[in-house]
């Protein structure tokens, strides 16, 4: 099993920076990749990046290229998600997510294992 913890949303201005951390606990040496997925109201949840455990490969949703930065630190068995410029769009609540094998990386139900979530709001 695998655990996940989620902090560092809040309340943010339009065109401000907030930075969240994934605190991974449990079985680490099973995950192949972590992912960030975002969920809006009423609507569906969304990739927004990813980065590989050991590797560091990262790749990032379209819709926020240019405005992430995805990052681990190992040693912490910590993932962050930094983001910065952020719209009113970005409101949400922001998910990590962890999974033991390759394959797509974008879709949600390549994910075994989920945090709580975090709720980022922006105001305009």
């Amino acid at each position: 099993q695998v655990q996940l913890v989620e902090s560092g949303g809040g309340l943010v201005e339009a065109g401000g920076s907030l930075r969240l951390s994934c605190a991974v606990s449990g079985r680490t040496f099973s995950v192949y990749g972590m992912g960030w997925f975002r969920q809006a109201p009423g609507k569906e949840r969304e990739f927004v990046a990813h980065i590989t455990w050991g590797g560091g490969r990262t790749y990032y949703t379209d819709s926020m290229k240019g405005r992430l930065t995805v990052s681990r630190d190992n040693a912490k068995n910590t993932v962050y998600l930094q983001m910065n410029s952020l719209k009113a769009e970005d409101t949400a609540i922001y998910y990590c997510a962890a999974r033991s094998r390759g394959g797509n990386g974008i879709i949600a139900a390549s994910y075994d294992y989920w945090g709580q979530g975090t709720q980022v709001t922006v105001s305009s």
